[in-house]
């Protein structure tokens, strides 16, 4: 068995406004996906949206209610400290909620936070400890 993350998805309340935000986001909808699930490339792993109700039901649990802090957070990283600004300026503009404005952090890095309309929680990250490859992925230290 080789572990890998190939696909996450995000329980929202609308797919299509869901669909849209992260269309305006810059991610490019996949033809794969339909009125009740949208499916994006997102260099190297699928986001995926779908009806928050709908998946509680595929995976056999109760709904309840998304909490204000879900415990998980999916993570933008950036190539400088600049781009951190910009993408989180940008999230901004398409729709999302400044959560955590950019700055220096204990770590050695730089981050903020910005939570999309459902209130998924991204941090935007430039880490000088892992290096972005010329595809934009990280390249950690073996």
């Amino acid at each position: 068995m080789t572990p890998r993350i190939n696909l996450v998805t995000l329980g929202v309340a609308d797919v299509a406004a869901a669909r849209a935000f992260y269309q305006r986001l810059g991610l490019t909808a996949s033809s794969a996906g339909n009125d009740h699930v949208a499916f994006f490339d997102a260099n190297g792993i699928v986001l995926g949206v779908y009806g928050h109700d709908a998946l509680a039901q595929d995976a056999n649990v109760a709904s309840q209610p998304p909490p204000v802090f879900r415990g998980v957070s999916l993570a933008w990283n950036a190539a400088d400290e600049a781009e951190v600004y910009a993408i989180i300026a940008h999230a901004v503009a398409c729709g999302a909620s400044l959560v955590k404005a950019p700055h220096k952090v204990f770590w050695g890095g730089y981050s903020g936070y910005f939570a999309d309309p459902d209130g998924h929680l991204w941090e935007v990250a430039f880490n000088p400890f892992f290096p972005l490859s010329a595809q934009g992925r990280i390249e950690l230290p073996s």
